[in-house]
């Protein structure tokens, strides 16, 4: 069962202007569209939500109702459940719901202001960019050295769609945080649902370019020193924790633990034996 009691800093934004911006403080939260279609609210009190959204202490989760159909999260048709970050487009008949958060990101302090985004003290930690969504879903980007996002054949993040700028943005790291910064040849682009032209980004931030090409910001626990693919291209960022990392023992002292394991039992079969 999910715990809905936890406080939560997040909101639903409706599309229609009229409509107010729900906070997610706290309990399920139920939305459907409006008599006669005209857009999403929230439903009253005995009224049958068309999708409820929970917090839990694993985050914001979306549930479907029965019979429910066309519901989609950033294009993904959705039949009964599913787990929300900050900045995820929801689509119900056809209407968009936007999650994003009560603290506009344009509010944050600049970075040299601010604490410790990552709230780590390791100057080698490995900041990646993660694909989400579009081209480069599953994929990610170390964000050691500045990456050019744009249509550019020299753009490391490239987006080949005929309308994307050419150079339509930088992202660089500053200090132990990152830096978006837009390059105005575009419209700008959505940090966690905000339209945004130049940002300060933290972990678990959810960057998106021309609508559906989607990113986030990742630091792993630990990092690992691996060269960059020849396209700037890494794996997953979870694939390069070292097993320590990952709940494991390295596999040197597993193999040293079965050759312990197997002398002893090769012992006791001797003496046994005899």
């Amino acid at each position: 069962m999910l715990d809905c009691g936890r406080m939560t800093a997040l909101k639903l934004r409706f599309p229609t202007p009229d409509e107010p911006e729900l906070p997610l403080d706290m309990g399920e939260h139920g939305v459907a569209p409006r008599a006669g279609g005209a857009g999403l609210a929230p439903v009253a009190d005995g009224a049958t939500p068309s999708v409820r959204f929970c917090v839990d202490r694993r985050g914001v989760w979306l549930t479907v109702s029965d019979g429910v159909r066309g519901v989609h999260v950033n294009g993904r048709a959705i039949q009964r459940m599913a787990m929300l970050r900050t900045g995820d487009a929801v689509y119900v008949d056809g209407h968009e719901l936007r999650l994003v958060s009560s603290t506009p990101v344009a509010a944050r302090a600049r970075a040299e202001e601010a604490q410790d985004a990552f709230d780590t003290a390791d100057a080698d930690l490995r900041i990646v960019l993660r694909g989400v969504g579009g081209r480069y879903h599953g994929r990610s980007f170390t964000l050691a050295q500045p990456r050019l996002v744009g249509r550019h054949a020299d753009a490391d993040i490239r987006i080949d769609d005929p309308g994307f700028a050419e150079r339509h943005a930088r992202l660089e790291r500053a200090g132990t945080g990152v830096r978006l910064i837009d390059l105005g040849q575009g419209e700008g682009s959505l940090v966690n649902g905000e339209p945004v032209r130049d940002a300060w980004l933290q972990a678990g931030d959810q960057v998106v370019f021309d609508a559906h090409h989607r990113f986030v910001v990742e630091a792993p626990a630990r990092a690992v020193h691996l060269p960059d693919d020849d396209d700037g291209v890494m794996p997953d960022a979870h694939a390069l924790l070292p097993a320590t990392s990952r709940g494991g023992l390295p596999l040197p002292w597993l193999l040293l633990a079965a050759a312990v394991i197997a002398g002893l039992l090769s012992v006791l079969l001797l003496f046994g034996a005899a």
